[in-house]
């Protein structure tokens, strides 16, 4: 496995300087710089690792956050469906997605991004659509909606684009970052076809108060600046056996998730008898988030 020292090493014999934690850095700090890669740790490099950040974090938010490292479910493969039939644009799924995961509110950061688009258009161009609308009520007369986030996919060429292996993919079809590898090149978000992932341009704020205290290592702990962010099916929910919040959040039932080696699951079932797409199948990504149509409207 690319060792994070070596790209490091590498890097600044091109570039001339290195990002080294020096002057009055802390044995925490070094603590990090140094630590092993997450797939690289045993339990009790693990158990190390969590009891320093819910220390870091108890000092800087004032209470206690919970980071767990609860493994993928054996037996599991998640998959994800969308209605688009049904989807009002009132963006719930966005706010909930933000409470859930800690995402920082200034400078503004949200995972799942909903698009709007005109109905009877021939084609719908993600790139081209509207990001930042607000009637004064949804949904509106002529118009459809299209939530998008991180399509987890099967073969996800962000995962090839990272130099230090930051950002893999977990044996229940979770892509993860691991935010104390990523050095914020922002090549994954390059790679991303979908738009997907996002970086920490300054220092996250979010008020103590609003800090979920159940995280996850892979998942929403807090995050610094300078790293890059995505959707991970809300793993700290997930791996303990609950939806994800945007599934929960939304009011009219456009959101599916479940287990696709699951016969019986219901995510299997629209599969098998919906009309679903996924989005820029051509590439070969192979999402695992699929969009359908229960009905006309």
């Amino acid at each position: 496995m690319t060792s994070r020292r070596t790209f490091l090493r590498d890097a600044a014999v091109g570039l001339g300087a290195i990002a080294v934690p020096f002057g009055n850095a802390d044995a925490s700090t070094w603590e990090s710089f140094f630590q092993q890669h997450f797939r690289e740790m045993d339990a009790a490099e693990k158990k190390r690792v969590v009891e320093r950040l819910e220390g870091e974090y108890a000092k800087k938010y004032k209470k206690e956050i919970k980071v767990g490292t609860e493994k993928a479910i054996p037996g599991v493969l998640y998959g994800y469906g969308l209605d688009l039939s049904r989807c009002i644009g009132c963006r719930r799924c966005v706010y909930a997605c933000v409470d859930e995961n800690n995402q920082s509110k200034d400078p503004q950061v949200h995972w799942i991004t909903v698009l709007r688009f005109k109905k009877g258009e021939k084609w719908a161009d993600l790139e081209e659509s509207e990001k930042y609308y607000n009637p004064a009520q949804v949904p509106e007369p002529g118009y459809f909606y299209m939530p998008v986030q991180c399509q987890q996919c099967e073969n996800p060429p962000c995962v090839r684009a990272c130099p230090t292996q930051a950002t893999w993919k977990e044996p229940d079809g979770i892509v993860v970052v691991d935010y104390d590898w990523c050095i914020g090149c922002r090549y994954c978000m390059a790679a991303c076809p979908y738009g997907a992932r996002r970086f920490n341009w300054g220092e996250p704020a979010r008020k103590s108060e609003d800090i979920n205290p159940t995280t996850h290592y892979l998942g929403n702990r807090p995050r610094p600046r300078g790293v890059v962010e995505k959707c991970t099916f809300c793993i700290q929910r997930v791996r303990n056996g609950r939806y994800p919040a945007c599934v929960e959040a939304c009011p009219v039932g456009a959101r599916k998730f479940g287990n696709l080696l699951d016969p019986e699951s219901e995510i299997r079932y629209l599969i098998e008898h919906k009309r679903v797409f996924r989005l820029k199948e051509d590439l070969n990504t192979n999402p695992k988030f699929y969009y359908f149509f229960a009905y006309g409207r």
